[in-house]
């Protein structure tokens, strides 16, 4: 093991994150790549558009399983550094171990839902064209097969990043892409599987990334503990504390990524497949922004729950400090991208129908005004996170997915297929500004020296 030099309690604070944050950012960014690379190749398919749509429309439900993938991820980060960060490493290992089984039996559980309930729940998103209903719930279907293995993944990720060696993740990453880019053009298009073929290969793609992560936190060098079983029983007070964490981030993704499915299912029933099309490709070129925002995000958990744990508040005041500044200036970058160079990326991906372009291109520039509100929620809840207060972020993000159908149903009524996009946008402004007050205020509790102060409870 090599457990100092990935300590974040002491060295440069710009330093320490960025050691942590650029290879999840990396990672994130590969997550993303994954997304295009797939919508590339389905956009050069004989019915790119429906075909595009398709996986957008299963996509959701991956994305709502994102809700309990993080209750592993989030106990084996907090869990892990803020024990490292006291030194107490067998109660680090004991959180790590029984969030990566945690995580397992969710896989398991909503991989067979998935699996069994396809047709219905593509139904649920009112899809008008069978062709796209049949693709979607084919596409579901296959994915479901990885849910396990991906939230086995993220767990043992959140391993590695509480613990302050989050390079491991992206190498691991950096080969399934590679899989998966080797896959798509062979499966979609060579063999003719289109949406098939994209699910088949991100399976296995996920399926290499893990048996790499199994590797990696078994018999690395620089893996956290020397002895890692996956399989055991669940001690029951971590399983308190992992849910006591996890909850409000499970509520907060799984409230957003539902109310986000109303907003699909609306640009389904009023606008086609083509609308959905758009919002597909859209949203995957827009998380540029929020996948790199999110691991940014990742990386001040881990700074702040290791000096959580080792009372160095003033650490944890500068670093959420720079953490602003940094995200800002990456989210001031997105935004100009956004809005000048919009069409170029979605052309990538989209040219047909013609007037697709047009749409892509204005859908990115509407979302451009709530990329620098979103640097504010990034480093607010990585900061609450890592303190173990994982209410405050998640409270917020579920007041502003509630408001987000009716904004864009409002807005829809007198700005049309816009209105949809600018009421997403408002609705991330809200989160952002909502956020940013609630923690100025709660920082006033943060003492001000390392020698003042309790600790605070680690609980929501």
């Amino acid at each position: 093991m090599a457990l100092n030099r990935h300590d974040l309690t002491r060295g440069g604070i710009l330093k320490k994150l960025l050691q942590v944050a650029i290879p999840i950012m990396g990672t994130q960014l590969m997550q993303m790549a994954y997304n295009l690379t797939d919508m590339f190749w389905l956009g050069r398919t004989e019915q790119s558009v429906a075909a595009v749509a398709a996986s957008g429309l299963a996509g959701m439900y991956l994305w709502l399983g994102m809700a309990f993938l993080f209750i592993g991820r989030t106990g084996s980060e907090i869990g892990t550094s803020q024990n490292l960060g006291r030194g107490d490493i067998e109660s680090a290992q004991g959180y790590a171990r029984d969030s990566v089984r945690l995580s397992l039996i969710l896989g398991i559980i909503y991989g067979l839902i998935l699996l069994i309930m396809a047709g219905p729940l593509i139904s649920l998103l009112q899809v008008r064209e069978q062709n796209v209903f049949e693709s979607a719930c084919d596409y579901l279907r296959i994915v479901s097969v990885g849910i396990p293995i991906t939230y086995v993944s993220a767990a043992i990720t959140g391993v590695f990043n509480g613990a302050g060696n989050s390079r491991l993740s992206f190498w691991a990453n950096a080969i399934g892409l590679l899989v998966n880019m080797l896959l798509d053009p062979l499966m979609i298009l060579v063999w003719g599987w289109g949406v098939k073929g994209a699910a088949i290969a991100t399976v296995i793609a996920q399926t290499t990334v893990c048996i790499l992560f199994v590797l990696f936190v078994k018999i690395h060098p620089h893996r956290p503990f020397e002895h890692f079983r996956i399989f055991g029983k669940i001690d029951y007070s971590r399983f308190n504390q992992i849910m006591s964490w996890s909850l409000p981030i499970v509520f907060e993704s799984g409230a957003f990524t539902l109310l986000a499915m109303v907003v699909t299912g609306m640009a389904s029933a009023w606008y086609g497949e083509t609308a959905v099309a758009v919002q597909r490709v859209g949203s995957q070129i827009e998380s540029l922004s929020w996948l790199i925002g999110g691991g940014f995000s990742s990386a001040v958990t881990a700074f702040v729950g290791q000096n959580y744990g080792a009372r160095k508040w003033s650490r944890i005041r500068r670093g959420y400090q720079i953490s602003i500044f940094a995200l800002l200036a990456w989210e001031a970058l997105v935004t100009l991208l956004l809005i000048f160079c919009g069409r170029y990326f979605f052309a990538l991906f989209l040219q047909e129908p013609p007037e697709i372009l047009d749409m892509g291109t204005t859908y990115l520039r509407i979302l451009a005004g709530c990329q620098l509100f979103m640097a504010l929620e990034g480093a607010c809840a990585g900061t609450f996170r890592g303190m173990g207060r994982t209410l405050p972020p998640s409270l917020c993000s579920i007041a502003t997915s509630l408001l987000r159908p009716a904004l864009c149903w409002w807005m829809a009524q007198w700005m049309g297929m816009n209105g949809l996009w600018m009421g997403i946008t408002v609705s991330a402004v809200l989160r952002g500004l909502l956020i940013f007050i609630w923690f100025t205020l709660y920082q006033r509790q943060i003492p001000k020296t390392d020698e003042a102060g309790p600790v605070f409870l680690s609980t929501a």
